[in-house]
This record gives structure tokens, C-alpha cells and sequence, in this order.
């Protein structure tokens, strides 16, 4: 590709554009050099002829090959000189660059036609009238020599140049193509690579916050377990022994959970099983999409179950008839429910709490809330990194569901969300 000479600093003289300029100008003067030269000679004859004197016929001969120089800028002034000085039987080279520059250059095709029939009919007019006064030339053989010079002088140089011109539009069409084909493809690397970047932030995000939902409920559960039972180890160690089987339980399934998480991570790609893979692309079909092992819509019945054993007061509304849901929105379902109690765990000690859920034509809403703390309810103490509410947000907008939050008016909190019976995409 051309780089200008701006580019190369300075003056541009480090550019191939400006060695390309430079090739052009030396040949130009000299072949205007050799017109000059050519046209001179031919002065002294047409001085001669004209009966003027010498040095006029010689000044003449300069000018006129001098515009030899002017090919590449104004061709069809250079052809002109060349046709008008075709009676003074002078300038040949002058026409046969004019005429080669002519249908080279990106000159109108008629205006190269007129061109050259012009030089053509003057070369042959020309050499007619100077051979058809000679006594031994036949008129004959007087119109084949006046031909076979016209076309001599105009057809050679006029096909050359149309060729040339073909040659090197079609090169620079080929250059124009291949640069448009470079930035194409740097543009569709450069977009691969942000939906690469993309692929690579959502599978994180999607990483993230399923660890976030395996982990917080389980051990959210824990705590509460293990507060339960260092207030009752010393008055009650029947309740103590069964808070802390409770505690491991959801130790284990807490364990359990991450593992087959983990080895979701840890397993090799099926078309090249002697690398690991290093990113979530796996993770997105047994995690994020809802495969078979996930929980679903069956298992909150359990998960109420659990946060009842931790000393919660939940109730479960359970309307409609279950449809045949795909797995990612079973999925999903359960795990704004998991999020909203562990969250009623965390901020609502104490308080009763309503888990409905209803089942619609082709679609199934789910609403989890709480009424204010018990009063002199001590909290857990469980950290929270404010990324409940975000992941289920992300979860049901993802699905094309409807995700709404927030404080009710007798003081607890509400959670409610809509899933489409089929996820949108």
C-alpha cells in the first residue's frame, strides 16, 4: 500500500510515492530532451524550406519539443501541437508520446478517438502530398506508403497506451480491493475480539453469581444453625445435636454443590481433551443453562423446608397447575426464591416470610416477602456484598422476565419476578 510522504516524516522524501514522482519527472525531461534534440534537426530542414532563416527554424524546433514535458498534465495539448506541426514534417517522437500519454491517462475515450482519426488524417494528407509529386511513385503505391505511415505513427502508440492504461487501472483497482479487504478483516478481528471479551466478562459474571447463589444460602443456613445452637448447647442438647446436623448437612451440600461446579471447570473440551479449559463456555451449558442436574421448581418445597429448620416462619403459596417449563426458567425460579430467603436470613431476622408462586399461561411469577424483624432479633452478623438483588435482575431481564424490588409499607421487603414459560433467544 502507497504511504505518502507525510507519513514518512520530514519532507516525505523517505515515501515510495515520492521516488515513484521522481522516476516520472526524470523521464519526462528526458524524453523531452530528445524531442528538443529531434525537433531542432527538423527546424534547420523547415527553415530551409520556408526559406526563414536558421535560428528562427532551430527556436521553433526547441519550443515544440519542449512540450514533451508537459505529456502527464495537459496530453491533449501535447497531441495537438503534434498534429499542428505535422505539415513541417516535425515532432514524430512528440507525436508518439502525445498520442501514447493520450489513451493511457483517464482522458474521455471520444476525445482519444477524435485525437487520434486528427493525427491520423494529417499523417496521411502530409505524406500524400509530399510523395505524389515524385515521378517514378504511382498514386498506388503513393496511398499505400501515406497509409502504411499513418498507421505507423498513430495505431502503435495509441494501442500501447490503452493497454498500459487497462493494466495499470486494473492494478490499482486489485490495490484498492485488497486494502478494502485488510481494513475488513481488521475490523472483523477487532469485533471478534470484543465479543470474545464480551463472552469472556458474561461467562465470569454468570460464574460469579452462581457461586454466589450456592454459597451464600448454604452457608447463610450454617450460621444461622450454629448461632442456634451456641443459644441452646448449655439449656437443650437434644436441639443442639440435631442444629448441629443440621449445620453439617448444609456443610456437605454446600461442598457437594461446588464440587460438581469445580469439575464443571476442571473438564476437558470433547474435540481436544489434552487441554483443560481455561474459560466458562462449559460452565454456561451445565450451570447457566439450566441443565437437568440443576434444581428446578420441584425442590422448593425443600428449600422452604430448609429455612424452616433454621427457625424461619415461611409460608408457601403454591397457585395454578405446573407447566412444562424449560430447565434454565425452573432453574432461574429457584434461584430468585433461594436468594430472597437467604436475604430474609440476613436483614429480617425473626420475620414471617410468604413465598408464592403461580403458575399462568405460558408464563410463571414468583413473589417472596417478609414482614419487619422481630423485635430484639439479634442479627447473624452475615456480610453481604450487594450482589443479591443484581444477580437476580440479571437472571429474569436475561430470560426476558420482569424482576421488581423493594421496601413494603408495613416495613419488610418484596421480591417479585415474571418468567416467560419460553426464555426469549
Amino acid at each position: 500500500m502507497a504511504v505518502s510522504g507525510e507519513e514518512q516524516g520530514g519532507d516525505g522524501r523517505d515515501g515510495p510515492l515520492w521516488w515513484d514522482r521522481r522516476r516520472a519527472a526524470v523521464l519526462d525531461v528526458s524524453l523531452a530532451g530528445v524531442s528538443v534534440a529531434e525537433c531542432a534537426a527538423e527546424g534547420v530542414v523547415f527553415a530551409r524550406d520556408a526559406g526563414v532563416p536558421v535560428a528562427l527554424g532551430v527556436l521553433f524546433g526547441v519550443l515544440t519539443g519542449a512540450v514533451v514535458v508537459l505529456r502527464r498534465r495537459v496530453p491533449v495539448a501535447v497531441v495537438l501541437v503534434g498534429i499542428a506541426v505535422t505539415p513541417a514534417e516535425m515532432g514524430f517522437l512528440l507525436s508518439l508520446v502525445g498520442l501514447y500519454t493520450l489513451a493511457a491517462c483517464e482522458v474521455p475515450r471520444r476525445i482519444t478517438a477524435t485525437l487520434s482519426v486528427m493525427s491520423f488524417v494529417a499523417t496521411f494528407v502530409v505524406t500524400y502530398v509530399r510523395t505524389v509529386g515524385e515521378e517514378e511513385a504511382g498514386r498506388t503505391l503513393v496511398v499505400g506508403l501515406s497509409l502504411f505511415m499513418a498507421v505507423a505513427l498513430t495505431v502503435p502508440p495509441v494501442l500501447l497506451g490503452m493497454y498500459v492504461g487497462a493494466r495499470r487501472r486494473l492494478m490499482e483497482s486489485l490495490q484498492e480491493r485488497a486494502d478494502s479487504l485488510e481494513r475488513e478483516l481488521s475490523l472483523l478481528a477487532d469485533r471478534a475480539e470484543e465479543r470474545a471479551e464480551w463472552a469472556r466478562t458474561e461467562e465470569r459474571t454468570r460464574i460469579a453469581r452462581e457461586m454466589h447463589d450456592v454459597v451464600a444460602h448454604r452457608v447463610s443456613l450454617m450460621v444461622v444453625h450454629a448461632a442456634a445452637l451456641q443459644a441452646v448447647a448449655a439449656k437443650d442438647p437434644v436441639k443442639a445435636a440435631q442444629n448441629a446436623a443440621l449445620v453439617g448437612d448444609m456443610g456437605r451440600q454446600a461442598l457437594t454443590e461446588l464440587r460438581e461446579m469445580l469439575g464443571v471447570l476442571r473438564s476437558p473440551r470433547p474435540d481436544r481433551p489434552e487441554r483443560v479449559v481455561e474459560q466458562a463456555p462449559a460452565v454456561a451449558v451445565a450451570v447457566s443453562s439450566g441443565g437437568e442436574e440443576g434444581p428446578g421448581l420441584a425442590g422448593l418445597e425443600a428449600l422452604v423446608g430448609e429455612s424452616r429448620a433454621a427457625g424461619m416462619v415461611v409460608e408457601l403459596d403454591v397457585r395454578g397447575a405446573a407447566g412444562a417449563y424449560p430447565a434454565v426458567v425452573e432453574r432461574t425460579a429457584y434461584r430468585v426464591v433461594q436468594e430472597a430467603l437467604t436475604n430474609c436470613h440476613k436483614h429480617a431476622p425473626g420475620a414471617r416470610v410468604v413465598v408464592r408462586l403461580a403458575h399462568r399461561e405460558g408464563e410463571v411469577a414468583m413473589q417472596v416477602e417478609n414482614g419487619p424483624g422481630a423485635a430484639g432479633a439479634a442479627l447473624p452478623g452475615l456480610p453481604s456484598g450487594g450482589n443479591g438483588l443484581v444477580g437476580m435482575r440479571e437472571r429474569v431481564v436475561g430470560l426476558g422476565g420482569v424482576f421488581v424490588s423493594g421496601p413494603t409499607e408495613a416495613g419488610g421487603f418484596r421480591v417479585s419476578a415474571v418468567l416467560p414459560g419460553v426464555p426469549r433467544g
